[in-house]
C-alpha cells in the first residue's frame, strides 16, 4: 500500500510540479491540545490539471527528482466549484 496524504494545492507556477500543502492534527503530549501543523511536498502533475486551491489526494512514488516523490493521484474537490 502506498503512501496517500490529502493537500491543497498552493502554487502551480512549475511546469508539470504543483506544490501541495498537507495539514496534520496532532495532541500535545502534555497540554493534551491538538496542535496543527503542515507539510509542503512537491508533487508531479503529467497533465498540468491541478489549479490553485485545488484539494488533491497525493500518492508516493519512485523519486522522480531531487525533491519529487509523490504524484496527483485525483482531483477531490475543485477550486472552481468551491
Amino acid at each position: 500500500m502506498r503512501q496517500n496524504f490529502v493537500g491543497m494545492v498552493v502554487s502551480n507556477a512549475m511546469q508539470k510540479t504543483v506544490k501541495v500543502k498537507v495539514t496534520r492534527q496532532k495532541l500535545h503530549p502534555i497540554v493534551l491540545k491538538t496542535i496543527k501543523t503542515h507539510k509542503n511536498y512537491l508533487v508531479h502533475d503529467e497533465n498540468q490539471l491541478c489549479g490553485l486551491g485545488d484539494v488533491v489526494r497525493i500518492e508516493a512514488c519512485r523519486p522522480l527528482s531531487k525533491t519529487k516523490h509523490f504524484t496527483v493521484a485525483e482531483i477531490v474537490r475543485s477550486a472552481k466549484s468551491a
